[in-house]
């Protein structure tokens, strides 16, 4: 029986924050079993690249849990690509999420990696052993004219040697669905994740609809509008609700669920409680291999 991949994505303490508080996410993790955790780069500056790697060696190494280190295009050039991946190697990284990133006002571009398929197929070339994952938009990128041009730029990502894809924040497991369908007719074969972001905050999901394009379902809505102002039973109701929607992807032969942990780790531990049961038999998504009967890949270190 297939077993959908579980994975989890952190991110760098802030710019003035000491680095050593990602300890603190970490080791609240400690009861999660995913197959990896994912580390995130921000817009390209030094201080993200070396808060990616130090976080990235520091999860392989004495967590022993796969990583997979973000890299943002925009802003690199050439010579900053093969250092960083260089060094994410040389940590035992060998997976990076490829990313064109966000665009920062006061900086501009290089222009020497405009799009994420262009960084993509730059890794898949100088660096051949490096397993690449790209990003998708269940609800169509936000810049794309159309879902057809969406999808078009995402086979190109694909080709230039994508091998996995993770998808942003939704809210309606319809709309993955919806996605998944037409992506696989259109030819896009490889294994995608759906990324599940925990609803804790209203203003927050404010601004993930204004980032990110995504649609508030009605039975969203109503969760908003009754516990909007009371964060302690929003927190409740959004755990709630995102172990729904995992239940509800996994019942329909998902791929994997990649759950953005917002470096919350006791909202990660209450979903992974709910959930664990469902990725705990079954054939690995992301190797083929057994899983034992706590979830992990037989043999496998985590």
């Amino acid at each position: 029986m297939h077993r959908p991949a579980f994975s989890l994505e952190v991110f760098p303490p802030r710019r003035h924050a000491p680095i050593g508080t990602i300890y603190d996410t970490l080791d609240g993790l400690e009861d999660v079993d995913p197959d990896f955790i994912s580390v995130t780069y921000g817009t390209g500056r030094s201080a993200d690249r070396t808060a990616t790697l130090r976080i990235a060696r520091t999860i392989h190494d004495e967590y022993r849990i796969p990583v997979v280190a973000h890299l943002t295009a925009q802003y690199l050039d050439r010579n900053q690509a093969d250092e960083t991946l260089d060094a994410f190697e040389a940590a035992g990284v060998h997976a990076v999420l490829a990313l064109r990133g966000d665009r920062d006002p006061d900086r501009p571009p290089t222009d020497v990696f405009a799009h994420a398929s262009d960084l993509t197929a730059y890794i898949a070339d100088t660096h051949p052993d490096m397993t690449i994952y790209g990003a998708c938009y269940p609800e169509c990128h936000p810049q794309s004219k159309n879902r057809k041009d969406d999808i078009g730029a995402l086979k190109l990502k694909v080709d230039a040697g994508a091998k996995r894809l993770i998808s942003q924040l939704f809210y309606d497991d319809d709309d993955f669905l919806s996605f998944l369908e037409i992506a696989r007719a259109s030819g896009i074969a490889v294994p995608i994740e759906a990324g599940i972001m925990p609803v804790t905050d209203a203003a927050q999901v404010g601004r993930m609809v204004r980032l990110c394009s995504s649609r508030v379902p009605r039975s969203l809505s109503r969760i908003l509008e009754r516990w909007g102002d009371d964060q302690s039973a929003l927190r409740e109701a959004g755990i709630i609700y995102a172990s729904q929607q995992i239940t509800d992807l996994v019942a329909q032969g998902v791929d994997g669920i990649h759950l953005y942990t917002m470096n919350r780790p006791a909202i990660t531990r209450r979903i992974w409680a709910n959930t664990r049961g469902l990725f705990a038999t079954g054939t690995n998504a992301i190797d083929g291999t057994d899983a034992d009967d706590d979830g992990r890949q037989a043999g496998c270190a985590h």
